[in-house]
Formats: C-alpha cells, structure tokens, sequence
C-alpha cells in the first residue's frame, strides 16, 4: 500500500505544477515536515484527492490488517518476513521519529469507528490497543498478534468496550483473568486461538466456566495436564473444531481422550505425546504457524 501511494503521487505530480485535493506539489514536503512522526501514508491519502475520497466510504475501514512488522527491530525473523521493505522504507523516512501508536491511532481514525475486524502489528503498545477499545466499539475479531505478550495483560480491563466480539487470538499468559472478562461481557463469543500456552486445571476451570458454549479452539503446541484436558472435553459440549495437536501432557491415540472427543467434527490431536517433567517455562518464543486472518 506505501508503495502504491509513493507511486501514484509521484505520477500525479510528474508535470510539476498538478494540484491533488487543492494542494500544489511544494505543499507535500510542507505537509510531510509538520506530520513528522506520521507515515507516507497519511500524506498521501490527505493530499490525493482521488485516495481520499474512496477512503472515506464507512466501509474502507472495515478489516484493519496492519503489517506484522511496522519497525526492522521488532522482528528478530524480519529476513523471511514479507514486511521486510515496507518496515525498511518506514524506519529510512522516519528514523527515530517513527511511532507504532502514531501509525495505528491515523489508520483507526481513518475508520471512522467501523472496523469489525483488526490485526495488530507486532510492538503494539498497551495505549494502541486501549485506544482501539475506545474507537471501535463495532469490533468482532481481534487477532492480538503472535509477538505481543505483553499487551494481553490489558485485554481484562478492556473487554467489556466490545460487546459484538466473537473471535480473538492471544499469546501467552494471563488467559484466567481474560477468560471470565470474555464470558461476561462477549454473549456471541465462539471462537478462541491461544496456542503454545501451558493448560492446567485451573485454566481449564476457567475456559469451562466462563465460555461453555464455545464452538472453536486453538490450542497446538501447548503442553497440557491430562486432566485439564479432559475438564474442557467434558464441560464444553458445544465443540465443533478443536485443534490439539504437536501438544505436550497426552497421548495422541489416548483412547479416553479419543473417545470424549468423538462427538466433535474436526478434533485434530496428530503428534502430541507425554514426555518428563514439562514445565511451562519451557513453552517460549514459538512462532505461531495459525494465522487468525
């Protein structure tokens, strides 16, 4: 998108007297000073009167997909990532200036308070997301990201903002407080992707309690106590996907297992197997191969 907005202003602005949206091509780099921690983008989009005004519709800002790496030192994986040179290109223009905050709060503004469903990029701060809570009540998928860990311990207190909620994928840890918040206050919740945590049987207590009627669970590569396990098989009825596979804490031909999960659909358990003394401290830094979008 960057790439395509450089290149249609560039275009448009090649005769070296065009106007865009009233503005003369010597007004750009004038816009683009005072922005200073803003991105390419909100220039363009502000100074193409032919961007701006599609970009307008209620529904450009639907499904907000933000690239997962926004800053080259963000992802220690950013060799194989195909956000590579749009995170390049950012931190080459910007250099210390750039804000991930800055760039998510113009894109949510830009919205206009109807996204329904947003991805973060990775590096989200706790006052992006909390921001996102605030702008966009209509929301009902929230993919957390596979690299913002630290952000979930805000997602308790913020819940309650998305009422239209149904999907959500987190990362590790502080799933008993997010649970009951959930349960509470998201009525047309179904769908949950937390994979690679660690399951005890008060977590699972928790999931039981808070979301009985669940219909789709993501929990690979996790490691699990049998018995939490069979607390979730046996007191969420409502399953028609569960996805615990290359998990660690059972067996995946355990027959009491296989049978509680016959009734379900898509039960998926390939390649999780018991192995000595697994602690949770040992399930980090995993990439997440499930995308939620």
């Amino acid at each position: 998108m960057l790439q395509f907005l450089t290149d249609q202003l560039q275009y448009m602005l090649s005769d070296g007297g065009t106007k865009i949206g009233g503005l003369e091509q010597g007004h750009f780099g004038e816009c683009a000073g005072k922005i200073g921690n803003g991105v390419i983008v909100v220039v363009c989009s502000l100074c193409m009167q032919v961007l701006y005004k599609p970009s307008r519709e209620p529904q450009c800002g639907e499904h907000l997909i933000f690239p997962s790496y926004i800053k080259p030192d963000d992802a220690f994986t950013l060799e194989e990532s195909p956000d590579r040179g749009f995170a390049e290109r950012l931190a080459m223009i910007y250099q210390e200036n750039l804000s991930i905050f800055a760039f998510v709060k113009f894109i949510v503004n830009h919205s206009c308070g109807n996204s329904t469903i947003i991805k973060l990029p990775s590096g989200c701060p706790e006052e992006a997301l909390e921001y996102i809570a605030n702008e966009c009540p209509k929301l009902k998928i929230l993919d957390v990201g596979s690299f913002n860990v630290l952000i979930n311990a805000i997602i308790p207190k913020i819940l309650s903002k998305w009422k239209n909620l149904e999907m959500m994928r987190l990362g590790k840890f502080y799933l008993k407080e997010i649970l009951p918040q959930i349960g509470l206050h998201c009525n047309n919740f179904i769908w949950l992707s937390a994979p690679y945590n660690y399951f005890e049987k008060d977590d699972a207590s928790a999931l039981v309690a808070s979301l009985p009627k669940l219909e789709y669970l993501d929990l690979h590569g996790g490691g699990f106590e049998k018995e939490a396990l069979l607390m979730i098989l046996q007191g969420c009825k409502q399953f028609v996907h569960l996805d615990v596979r290359q998990c660690f804490g059972f067996h995946d031909d355990d027959a009491e297992i296989l049978e509680l999960a016959s009734h379900i659909p898509v039960f998926m358990c390939e390649g999780s197997m018991v192995v000595p003394e697994i602690e949770p401290g040992s399930l980090h830094d995993h990439r997440l191969d499930h995308e939620l979008l």
